[in-house]
């Protein structure tokens, strides 16, 4: 995520995640005879995104007069002290994921390739993953390795920089993801039985991502692999779980929807997204569903194909700020599921102080201990990659400036140097030009004597781990989005281009014609034509109010942006600053 003032609505989106105004104090379960229901309680997560340390975001609670109090959350040491809390509530207990645990992750955890996320949810106690789109960016060696252990070198990285990395002590499963031999990546489903006074209960788990990650990861990521539709994956499992024992169907899937109210953890009015097409169509048999991608909180009961017996669609929102707790009851005689329910607890950490000022623990929701294994594992991460922060990561010709005051709008040489790095990364995916927001440029990147600098630098500059989106655009759009930037509406901002788009503009000129020229390769571009365009994917999402971008078409996802600047600055022996005249403000 990034911006300054031009983000201001999609900053507090982000850190209006949700308000949970329902208590959080661990329930205990009614099981005490053989004659009430047996209780088997599901804790579920998603979109962790290898958030070792607390993510300095704040959860919502809603005040009384309209308001919201903002409550830290997140951070893998406090995640693990929540669910454990929420085990103590459950005798019968099982812990699942819905996809998105590792990349697009911290520092910490993403130089190690979220050898370190695994690590958190091997001591956690998690026992099912559904793959996400973001589990497939390195590729389905290395997500196969991160489930297996060892040390084979699958990406540019090097893997077990810090200790032998053992793999995932529980199962990812991808019912929706098919090999050129026709089998699945990894298994489909799973089953756990829980022995109880009313004698074994089994849930059957089906996991699987979501049918357009081939839009969202790269290609040569996926090479071998086809993603089958979701609810004919589903329709067809759910009679093999039923025929194996299975009590009880759970859904584990990477696609997920989002209400108008992003205040409310535990709400779902006016709930829309792409996982209803799917609970539309899918058979009876399913009884829960827990959803991700999205990064929205919710607890939804949603029609299904039996309106008597409604699905239960859960998701816990991003970075492990919240964990939900679901409750399942089944008759002990008939072990006939009775009765569903789930909440989403805000795992509060500690203070810290952000953009809205500090933010501050407070009493309305229960306070969560670190736990001291998982932040004694976390912090030997974190005090590593102080040594990777100070590493050489290229050299730089002299100071490339982030514009600050008045002219911070400007994208000036840091802004072109990386859309120059973005459009660098994303040539071999067909894109022709690149553009970068100048209020992701968070500071300058200047230089060692000898034009060294040092990957902390790099990251410092682009903090924010967003990957790299090529999507296609017609000139017409691409006029649009650069007057949308000079425009009077909100903040100004001059979008940076690569070093083959050029433009004048002249801000005497009516709001919305205020470009005077625009030229790629030294040809006026098209209105008709349509081009490859390489961006920050914030910025494809509408990012900034940029929302040219999201009418784009073919949209593939490509890296890390602080990698691609990387790979530029090492490319050769001294990277030159840009300072050259690809816009020109007319006076």
């Amino acid at each position: 995520m990034n911006s300054l003032s031009k983000r201001s609505i999609p900053l507090l989106l982000a850190s209006l995640l949700a308000a949970c105004a329902t208590p959080q104090a661990p329930h205990r379960t009614s099981a005490s005879s053989s004659q009430s229901p047996v209780e088997i309680g599901i804790i579920a997560i998603n979109d962790f995104h290898g958030a070792l340390e607390p993510p300095k975001q704040s959860v919502n609670l809603a005040n009384p007069d309209g308001t919201f109090t903002g409550v830290p959350a997140g951070g893998a040491a406090w995640l693990a002290t929540a669910i454990d809390t929420i085990k103590a509530a459950h005798p019968n207990h099982v812990v699942v994921a819905a996809g998105d645990l590792t990349s697009a992750s911290q520092l910490a955890s993403s130089l190690y390739l979220d050898e370190p996320a695994v690590g958190v949810m091997n001591r956690i106690g998690l026992e099912f993953n559904a793959v996400g789109n973001h589990e497939f960016d390195r590729g389905s060696a290395e997500l196969l390795r991160l489930q297996n252990g060892g040390c084979q070198k699958n990406t540019r990285h090097e893997p077990c920089r810090l200790e032998q990395f053992k793999g995932a002590s529980y199962k990812y499963l991808s019912a929706s993801t098919i090999k050129d031999d026709g089998q699945t990546l990894f298994p489909g489903t799973g089953l756990k039985t829980f022995d109880t006074p009313a004698g074994k209960i089994t849930l059957g788990f089906i996991g699987l991502s979501l049918r357009t990650v081939p839009a969202l990861v790269s290609p040569d990521a996926l090479k071998g692999l086809r993603f089958a539709d979701e609810a004919d994956t589903i329709n067809a499992l759910v009679p093999k779980l039923k025929a194996q024992g299975a009590d009880a169907v759970v859904v584990l899937i990477h696609q997920g929807g989002r209400t108008p109210d992003f205040n409310d953890v535990n709400g779902c009015k006016q709930f829309t997204g792409d996982i209803d097409p799917i609970l539309d169509r899918l058979k009876p048999g399913v009884d829960v569903v827990v959803s991700g991608h999205t990064h929205w909180p919710y607890v939804c009961e949603r029609a299904g194909p039996d309106p008597a017996r409604p699905i239960l669609l859960t998701s816990a929102g991003v970075y492990g700020e919240l964990v939900t707790d679901i409750t399942l009851r089944f008759d002990p005689k008939t072990h006939a599921l009775v009765a569903k329910a789930a909440r989403n607890v805000i795992v509060q950490s500690q203070p810290y102080t952000g953009s809205r000022g500090s933010i501050s623990n407070t009493d309305r929701v229960a306070r969560f201990a670190p736990k001291p294994e998982v932040a004694s594992y976390v912090k030997r991460y974190v005090d590593d990659v102080v040594k990777e922060t100070s590493r050489p990561a290229g050299h730089l010709s002299g100071p490339a400036i982030k514009t600050e005051g008045e002219g911070s709008w400007r994208g000036g040489p840091l802004g072109y140097l990386i859309a120059d790095s973005q459009l660098g990364a994303t040539r071999k995916l067909g894109a022709q030009l690149g553009f970068t927001n100048p209020f992701g440029v968070r500071t300058s990147l200047v230089p060692a004597k000898d034009g060294t600098v040092t990957f902390g630098q790099l990251y410092a500059v682009q903090p924010f781990n967003n990957e790299l989106v090529v999507q296609t655009m017609t000139g017409a759009q691409i006029l649009a989005l650069i007057e949308n930037g000079l425009d009077d509406q909100d903040t100004r901002q001059v979008i940076a281009p690569s070093a083959n788009l050029r433009y004048s503009y002249d801000m005497r000129r009516p709001s919305g014609h205020r470009v005077v020229s625009l030229t790629l390769d030294g040809k006026p571009l098209v209105p008709t034509a349509k081009y490859r365009v390489a961006s920050n994917s914030f910025l494809s999402e509408g990012g900034d109010f940029f929302v040219e971008f999201t009418q784009a078409t073919d949209k593939v996802r490509a890296g890390i942006d602080v990698e691609a600047m990387e790979a530029w600055l090492t490319a050769v022996p001294m990277r030159q600053v840009p300072n050259d005249g690809r816009v020109t403000e007319i006076k």
